[in-house]
């Protein structure tokens, strides 16, 4: 059951850290990404600001770990890994 329904776009505050999924509108399936409390929302390389974020699970301690990695913007999937997975979206 998702943790909420509500949709964040790129450049908006994080403010709760947790696994998000992340859907593009035009160019690749939804996905899922970690994603830490006071961050920005990350734009997507390819679609630029044409993506939205859900909250499936909050991980509030995930922050307490010394080491953290900001994500600053989704990459593009590599299009031969998409022809594999036997799933392709049209452009």
């Amino acid at each position: 059951m998702p943790a909420s329904h509500k949709q964040f776009r790129s450049g908006e505050r994080i403010l709760e850290s947790g696994i998000y999924r992340v859907v593009h509108r035009k160019h690749r399936l939804p996905h899922e990404v970690t994603l830490l409390r006071d961050q920005l929302f990350p734009r997507c390389i390819k679609c630029e600001d044409d993506v939205f974020f859900q909250l499936l699970r909050s991980a509030p301690d995930i922050t307490l770990a010394p080491f953290k990695v900001a994500l600053y913007a989704l990459p593009v999937a590599d299009e031969a890994d998409e022809a594999e997975s036997g799933f392709t979206v049209a452009s």
